[in-house]
């Protein structure tokens, strides 16, 4: 019989991006959506993409009592909301996946990178921090998992097959990062109304970026070492997509691109969703799709590594991450239900 879910916070962009995947999951139902906001309504009036998977699914509001007992239950809440839901769920439910940054970070980064005291903190050691491809062997045995913000899964899995054998330097790394708008949710905001990002480019999170400290704790993880990163995120006009551009100086004299190419096919050989190619990495080509698509370049003349990735912000930057924790989380075929093909044109 197929695994019980329910998504809390069904209503925002990567909440629809979720169910748009679980449609298609053959081991995973939806018994259950939540939406504070929209209480009531059609999960197919909100979304008609999603009318013929879901024709009799209402929104209804979050009550901890309706989940006991669920085997998986998708967290897409507003900041903060996670940490606060959890303590009624992490003993009633057998597997919590959560998007947001409650339960990414340890207690001292979150609350410096965020500002706040978390209010949960002695669940975080029972959340393992989801980014599959560095973390894997972790995340099969966790119980609860908190999986990664868009922009660190775009940047460390550019960066880690450097650092993982410690190819470059941990310090004086620098990632550049253009963003779809859907990254900035679904709410009604000035920055994401049309007239306001159609035709303009804007650098934004200047020097203290909270996806900073993921970057880092990934990249560490990796390097064994700690690592130290400077990011720049940028909104460009698009609806969805994020490419990071990553720079590093080398540790290891005599590298050539061709050297460092042969690297990254052997560090994700059997990695389903990762490409890697000596072609550019675009978004369209990774739109709607689980698949990340990375390329590595040294330049001799400045003795810099460049590091790309590209990624769909809302399949294996959000949504689609979370159906690969959840994969892992219940014994299933991690590529199950996961498209590896992008939308082109």
């Amino acid at each position: 019989m197929p695994y019980n879910s329910a998504v809390l916070g069904g209503s925002g962009y990567a909440g629809a991006e979720l169910l748009r995947l679980l449609a298609g999951h053959p081991e995973i139902d939806v018994a259950l959506v939540t939406a504070d906001s929209n209480v009531g309504a059609a999960v197919g009036d909100l979304y008609p993409s999603l009318a013929t998977a879901y024709p009799e699914l209402t929104y209804g509001v979050v009550d901890p009592a309706q989940l006991t007992g669920l085997d998986l239950v998708f967290l897409t809440l507003p900041h903060g909301q996670s940490q606060e839901l959890a303590p009624q769920l992490v003993d009633s439910v057998a597997h919590l996946v959560d998007l947001g940054a409650d339960f990414r970070l340890p207690r001292a980064e979150y609350e410096q990178w965020y500002g706040e005291v978390h209010t949960a903190p002695e669940l975080l050691d029972r959340f393992q921090y989801g980014m599959t491809e560095l973390y894997r062997d972790d995340i099969v045995t966790a119980r609860h998992v908190a999986a990664p913000g868009c922009y660190p899964t775009a940047a460390s899995l550019a960066l880690a097959p450097l650092l993982a054998d410690g190819l470059v330097h941990p310090t004086g790394i620098v990632v550049d990062a253009v963003s779809g708008v859907s990254g900035a949710g679904r709410g009604l905001k000035a920055t994401s109304l049309f007239a306001e990002v159609s035709d303009n480019v804007t650098a934004y999170g200047l020097l203290d970026h909270r996806h900073t400290a993921e970057m880092e704790l990934a990249l560490t993880h990796v390097a064994g070492a700690p690592v130290q990163v400077l990011f720049t995120p940028h909104l460009v006009p698009m609806s969805r997509g994020i490419l990071a551009t990553c720079y590093a100086r080398p540790a290891v004299d005599g590298l050539t691109t061709a050297d460092l190419m042969d690297h990254y096919e052997r560090f994700y050989d059997g990695e389903p969703f990762v490409v890697v190619s000596e072609r550019s990495p675009s978004t369209k080509a990774t739109m709607a799709s689980n698949s990340v698509h990375v390329t590595v370049r040294h330049d001799p003349r400045t003795n810099t590594i460049v590091a790309i990735a590209a990624l769909d912000n809302l399949t294996k930057g959000a949504a689609g991450q979370m159906v690969q924790d959840a994969n892992l989380l219940l014994q299933l075929p991690e590529t199950l239900g996961l498209p590896t093909t992008g939308l082109m044109p």
